[in-house]
């Protein structure tokens, strides 16, 4: 398969990334509003493909794989990945709300054991 038929995959870190990006947005304009909302677990579930590094690297990645390509695909390559998240205030360790007195600063959400 040719290089360029990747090009609309995205890489199952970067899906991940999108729904953190996504609550922080919405917590941001969810500032100064009267209601609240709590974040509960937020199940996830894709089809991925596992592939080699081919430049060299070592190391394989899992790519999520749109549904409309999956069928052309040969299906002993693709696998169903499922996870749940438990979203969590990175500043107090507590539920995450969708609303904050201020925008605050995400630039600690990915410190780990901080």
């Amino acid at each position: 398969m040719a290089a360029d038929e990747y090009l609309n995959d995205i890489e199952l870190a970067d899906a991940v990334e999108a729904v953190r990006e996504g609550l922080a947005t919405a917590a941001a304009r969810g500032s100064g509003k009267a209601v609240r909302f709590e974040v509960g677990d937020i199940h996830m579930e894709f089809t991925v493909e596992i592939r080699r590094d081919v430049t060299g690297k070592a190391g394989v990645k899992a790519w999520v794989v749109d549904a409309g390509v999956e069928g052309t695909r040969s299906r002993g390559r693709t696998h169903t990945v499922s996870f749940t998240l438990k979203p969590k205030n990175a500043a107090t360790g507590g539920h995450l709300d969708i609303h904050m007195d201020d925008e605050g600063d995400s630039s600690h959400f990915t410190d780990a054991g901080s």
